[in-house]
Formats: C-alpha cells, structure tokens, sequence
C-alpha cells in the first residue's frame, strides 16, 4: 500500500529551511485542534476511575458511555436509537480508516465516493481497502457542497460525506441530506456522513443525516452511518471518545470486526467520555468562543462567518507561495488548501483554523490580513 503524504507533513516539508520573523510570536492555525482547557468535570471523571486500569475494557464500550452517547442523540437531535444502533469508538479517525475496509472487504471492484478536498483519512481508508474512488468536488460552483449524480455513484458501495465540512465549512441542509438518504436507498450504497464539527454551530443547530432518514420514513436507518466526536464539542481532541450509529444490521457485524481490531476505549477514559457526552453546557461556551473569533475575522478579513465548524476557508492567489511567504514575514503558519485534495481541489485556498483564544486569534488574523495587502 502507498499511503500519501498528510498535509502536516507537506507543510513541513514547504516551511523547511524559511526562518520566520522572530519579533513575532508564533501563531499556527493550520490544525483543526482546540486550544481551550478541557473541561474540569471531564478530568476529575478521569482522576475518579483511574482504579479501573486494572481491569480490560470491552470491545463494545461500557452501557454507562453508551447511555450518555445516546442520551446526547435524544438532546440533540430529538432522535431515539436503541443501543444496538451505536457503538463507542476510540475517536473517529480509527472508525474512518478500518469501517471502509470491514464494509468493502471481499467485493469485486469496491468503489468509495467522497468529497474533495477532504480529511485525508478518507482517501487512506480508500487505499488500504483497494477501492477505486470517485469524487465528489467541493467548488465556488456549488457553495462547496457536493452535488448529487445518481449515475455517477450508481456503482459505488460507500459515500462518505462530511457536513459541516471540513475544510470548506459549508453545511448541508435538510432537505439536501433527506435527498442523498433516498439516493443510498435507490442505489443501494452505504451512505457515511461525518458530523465532528455538527456542536460547532454559530446560530441554530444543525441536522443530522440521522434527522434525514427519520424525515423520510427510513426509522430503521437503512444504509445510513452516523460518526461523531467529542473532540470539538468539548475541547478534548485527546480523550479519544466517538461513535459510529445508524444502521444495526451493518454495526452488528462491525462490531464483531471490532473485537479483533483492538480499538477498546481504557475505561477511565470511558468515564470522561460518559461525562462530556451528558454536558452541554460546555459547548454553549466554546460556540461563543467561535462567534467571537468570527466577528472578529469579518471584521478584519471581512468574512462571512459559516454556519458551523472554526474554519475560515479562504480565497488566496498563489496560496501555497503565500503560505510560505506569510510564515517567513509574520511567523502565522497556515494550510494550502491544496494539501488537502486532489485534482487542484483546494486550489488557491487557505484553511484557517480559529481554535485559540480571541486575543489571540485577533492578532493572528491581523498579521494575516497586513500580509494579503501586501500580497
């Protein structure tokens, strides 16, 4: 197998030998990495079950975590899953990378679609399964949403979506979602939507596919998966805690995958995970810490704020010299956009990354915007 290089590594690789301005502090926004404290609750979770690492976790996560996830489902979402419909999962990269291979293994000619650009795990999980891949592009064209071409995907076995996008932050609606849940039910391909930045909204929450299929009278879920985290929502990219939800027929038999791959989550980290999934009074905090670093960047880069994510997915010409040039003059490191698809998608782009502080994003945003008239 031939994985590609990540775009950390790119970057690293396009910074290599500049020296940046020392006189200016360094600022890197191109990581999608909360850089807000951790909840105390969630550590004392922690602290309070640290006895429990004697003992093996299960495979299939503790009753006590998967009744907080699916207490957060019926909060959030207004939607009842029974506990064969979610299983806990160590973060939701593992469940990306090996949830494609488990669903394709042994077909002839398996073919993924998903979005592009994209998190890159996407096209690693495609690689290591052998699977042909289609792309859906993200373009100015469709406000950076994919467009629905049943011919196009009348062959292919999974779609993985990603809204709110990451790293675009576009959102798609629900009537958008209920019309791709009906083309998985026609084509009959699995239909995967990553929802890791869904708490990550600036005004009113947003749906679910899960909301989509129920709009539709798919109550059992056919073909439709569900990943969430609580790395954004709760400032705990570290705690490791996500889900895979939706159809039970399909997680009955990943499941049983599961026992092999060796992804339990260490119960004291269950512990943390069951706490911050019950909360939602942290959110609240961390959406105003994102509303204000939007106003901030409209008012200095004058950007719309998205309707979901921290990303500012941002026009640039020459972007990836730009990058370069910007960390040399300003000592800011940001994404080429670039790095994150194929076929010059994310062409000419940046992606921002607003997880620190508003004093600091001020700044950050600041030296940028200095630069781009420069530029």
């Amino acid at each position: 197998m031939e994985f590609k290089k990540y775009p950390f590594e790119r970057l690293n690789e396009l910074l290599k030998g500049v020296e940046p301005d020392s006189s200016y502090s360094p600022v890197t926004l191109t990581i999608g990495e909360p850089q807000f404290e951790t909840p105390q609750f969630i550590k004392d979770a922690i602290a309070n079950s640290l006895d429990l690492f004697n003992k093996y976790p299960k495979s299939a996560g503790e009753e006590s975590l998967k009744k907080a996830q699916l207490g957060y489902i019926k909060r959030n979402f207004g939607i009842s899953l029974q506990k064969e419909q979610i299983i806990p999962t160590f973060g939701t990269r593992e469940v990306l990378f090996n949830f494609p291979q488990f669903l394709l293994h042994g077909k002839k000619n398996p073919k993924m679609a998903f979005v592009n650009p994209f998190y890159q795990i996407y096209e690693g999980a495609a690689i290591a399964s052998g699977a042909n891949v289609v792309y859906l592009n993200l373009e100015k064209e469709n406000g950076y949403k994919p467009e629905l071409d049943r011919e196009l995907l009348k062959d292919v076995d999974l779609v993985i979506l990603n809204t709110p996008s990451n790293p675009t932050a576009s959102v798609m609606g629900l009537d958008e979602l209920k019309e791709w849940v009906k083309a998985a039910q026609e084509l009959d391909f699995v239909l995967l939507n990553d929802e890791c930045y869904i708490d990550l909204y600036m005004d009113e929450p947003i749906p679910s596919i899960l909301n989509a299929a129920k709009e539709i009278g798919n109550s059992e879920f056919k073909n439709i998966i569900v990943l969430n985290s609580i790395s954004k929502r709760s400032s705990a990219p570290g705690l490791r805690s996500g889900f895979i939800a939706g159809d039970r027929d399909i997680l009955k038999d990943y499941m049983r995958y599961r026992t092999y791959v060796g992804c339990a989550i260490p119960l004291p980290l269950q512990a943390g995970a069951a706490a911050a999934w019950s909360d939602d009074e942290a959110p609240n905090k961390f959406r105003a810490a994102y509303r204000e670093n939007f106003k901030i960047a409209k008012e200095i880069l004058n950007v719309e704020p998205p309707k979901a994510t921290f990303y500012i997915w941002l026009e640039v010409k020459d972007a990836t010299n730009a990058a370069k040039e910007l960390y040399r003059r300003y000592n800011v490191k940001v994404l080429p956009g670039e790095f994150l698809g194929r076929e010059n998608a994310g062409k000419n782009f940046w992606r921002l990354a607003l997880v620190y502080e508003p004093k600091i994003t001020k700044e950050a945003l600041a030296r940028v915007a200095k630069f781009l008239q420069e530029w």
